[in-house]
């Protein structure tokens, strides 16, 4: 006689209780209009940017020293950059070859920021 083993583990052991989900729970319901959004908070998306490498180190040093966020250490710059100048205004989105380019205009909320 042949055993039958389709039930698995759950027939011997019976129905199991759901474990709780581990870590911090999803609490954003923002629209994603970009692939470049998933994953980020309200009002942030995902940019790539070429940057001179010693402009690299200095903000990696500046964000490790201040325990901070490298986006965190560019928003206070960029925060810190429109103090001096003024406002900076977004530009015009134009289309170029089929790709959009457009400045990036800086949330509010990181103007508000305090260096440490």
């Amino acid at each position: 006689m042949k055993k039958n083993f389709k039930g698995g583990l759950d027939s011997l052991l019976g129905e199991q209780p759901e474990k709780p989900k581990r870590g911090r729970p999803v609490t954003q319901f923002k629209e994603i209009t970009k692939s470049s959004q998933e994953g980020t908070k309200e009002n942030e998306t995902r940019a790539t940017f070429i940057v001179d490498e010693e402009i690299l180190d200095k903000i990696k040093a500046i964000a490790y020293w201040d325990r901070r966020q490298i986006k965190d250490v560019i928003n206070l710059a960029l925060s810190s950059y429109e103090k001096k100048a003024g406002e900076v205004d977004t530009a015009p989105i134009k289309e170029k070859r089929g790709l959009y380019t457009f400045n990036i205009t800086i949330p509010a909320k990181y103007s508000q920021i305090e260096n440490k």
